[in-house]
């Protein structure tokens, strides 16, 4: 008589899959397009600027919040869209997401005054904020954990990275073609795409919260008040001086309302809107600050080379937005980079290279603040900026959260966002106080240096605080790619103490 063991009767399990299916393919469509929107709509401002200036007869000052606006409550709102998407289930608020900023895409390209206008990219800052952490936990429930998750997350950032760079250029061939309402109206027709897509082929992704009290929306209206109140009154001194009575007020309330945020958050019965724990790993609270670096040196040049083309140079829309080409390609490059070089350098290396290579490109725009010729002024900083700026975008992704268990991977990535636009407003405010209502070649030249030292910065901090472990790119060597054996070295995620 044969004996069947039970264990021969037990289905083996699938293994994961290697490669993209079909319907990941079409899931990670739906999810790019709608963060190319979101990077998109920060950079495609920026050519369209003088144009909305003359349309709504705005002041130099106005115009700034035109950008500010959408970073802003971008920013504030993060960790809320991240905590909403715990609750509600990530699809839904993506879906819910995409319909607050097609309306504010609307609102804005139908606004007749600066307020409406300025309300318009509020809304589309808090779409914006909805979006990003739901992409991330969409990202979590349809690609499997390994190499296949890694390469979604890349291509994921990479598209994020284009859309920056492409920004410009889009906006001055629709401010030229068209008119400066187009830049907001473009987006309509990719969110109906990204809509019919995702209702076909996203998962629902898991509801993990049971409470509305966790969205914490409270601490994010006092964050949000401070940093405009912040931003406030970095531009009341470059209009009115340090010392005058609107200054100095929206300083004063700028404290007020990060001390009131400081302690809603500390009370006992409070969900912070940035939790304590994942604060103490290490990785992201490495990769935050480089966010907020990222923004306020490399992705600060959009606005300063935009500005100095058109207004200095006295370029148009469109030959400014056509100048950003080589940079859009070059930022492509800059992705294919590090894809090339992650495994075997490790984040670490790759992410101060590409900073220190942004640097540099920086460094070559500020000389050429002295120069007469687009070629040799402006060229060579665009494409070395560029390839710096590709090697380091989709990179911070991947370093922050590779140390953060799957769960908290969308509060994290909401962390990580907001420092980014959070220190890209705060730097736009510097830069319009440090080049004055009439800058010259020598105060860009001061703006590009200041721009190049912060990309330095972040290179320092990428070095100091990303581990080094698994960097050797061998076969176990998964802490670079989120694979499963990511924390098995130390037993869990690296906070920072002692092992």
């Amino acid at each position: 008589m044969t004996v069947r063991s039970e264990e021969t009767t037990v289905p083996a399990t699938p293994a994961a899959p290697t490669r993209f299916t079909g319907r990941m393919a079409a899931a990670l469509l739906a999810l790019s397009i709608a963060q190319f929107l979101v990077a998109l709509d920060y950079s495609i401002i920026y050519v369209a600027l003088p144009s909305i200036g003359t349309g709504l007869d705005l002041a130099p000052e106005r115009l700034q919040w035109v950008v500010s606006a959408y970073a802003v409550f971008f920013a504030s709102f993060l960790v809320v869209g991240g905590r909403a998407a715990d609750l509600t289930g990530p699809r839904k608020l993506f879906l819910g997401a995409l319909a607050l900023f097609g309306l504010g895409s609307l609102a804005a390209g139908l606004a007749g005054d600066q307020w409406l206008l300025i309300g318009s990219r509020a809304a589309q800052g808090i779409g914006a904020a909805a979006l990003t952490p739901s992409m991330l936990a969409l990202i979590g429930a349809a690609f499997p954990a390994g190499n296949v998750r890694s390469r979604a997350l890349a291509i994921w950032g990479a598209i994020g990275a284009v859309g920056l760079a492409a920004g410009v250029l889009i906006g001055g061939v629709l401010t030229s073609a068209l008119s400066w309402r187009w830049v907001f109206f473009v987006n309509v027709p990719l969110i109906l795409v990204t809509v019919a897509l995702a209702l076909r082929v996203l998962p629902a992704g898991a509801r993990t919260r049971a409470s509305v009290r966790d969205l914490n929306v409270p601490g994010a209206a006092l964050f949000t008040g401070s940093v405009l109140c912040l931003v406030a009154a970095l531009t009341q001194a470059a209009v009115d001086g340090w010392t005058s009575g609107s200054c100095l007020g929206c300083l004063a309330a700028a404290v007020a309302l990060a001390a009131a945020w400081t302690a809603y958050d500390r009370r006992p019965a409070a969900t912070p809107l940035i939790p304590r724990p994942l604060l103490r790993v290490r990785s992201l609270a490495g990769a935050s600050a480089m966010s907020a670096l990222y923004m306020a040196s490399v992705g600060a040049e959009f606005f300063l080379i935009t500005l100095f083309l058109q207004d200095v140079w006295g370029y148009g829309a469109l030959e400014a937005g056509i100048a950003f080409l080589p940079l859009t390609l070059s930022v492509v490059a800059g992705n294919l980079v590090t894809g090339r070089l992650a495994q075997p350098w490790g984040i670490r290396r790759t992410l101060a290279t590409g900073f220190a290579v942004g640097a540099a490109g920086l460094a070559l725009l500020g000389i050429g603040t002295n120069g007469s010729g687009y070629w040799t002024a402006v060229l060579p900083g665009l494409l070395v900026s560029g390839l710096g700026q590709g090697m380091a975008f989709a990179g911070m992704y991947i370093g922050g959260t590779k140390d953060v268990p799957d769960s908290e991977q969308g509060t994290a990535s909401a962390v990580l966002t907001t420092t980014q636009y959070t220190g890209g407003a705060m730097g736009l405010a510097v830069l319009v106080l440090m080049l004055g209502d009439a800058p010259g070649d020598a105060a860009f030249g001061r703006a590009y240096a200041l721009t190049a030292v912060l990309a330095l910065v972040a290179a320092a901090t990428a070095l100091t605080t990303l581990t080094t472990r698994a960097e050797d790119g061998g076969p176990n060597a998964r802490a670079e790619d989120g694979g499963p054996n990511a924390r098995a070295e130390d037993g869990g995620p690296d906070t920072g103490g002692e092992r």
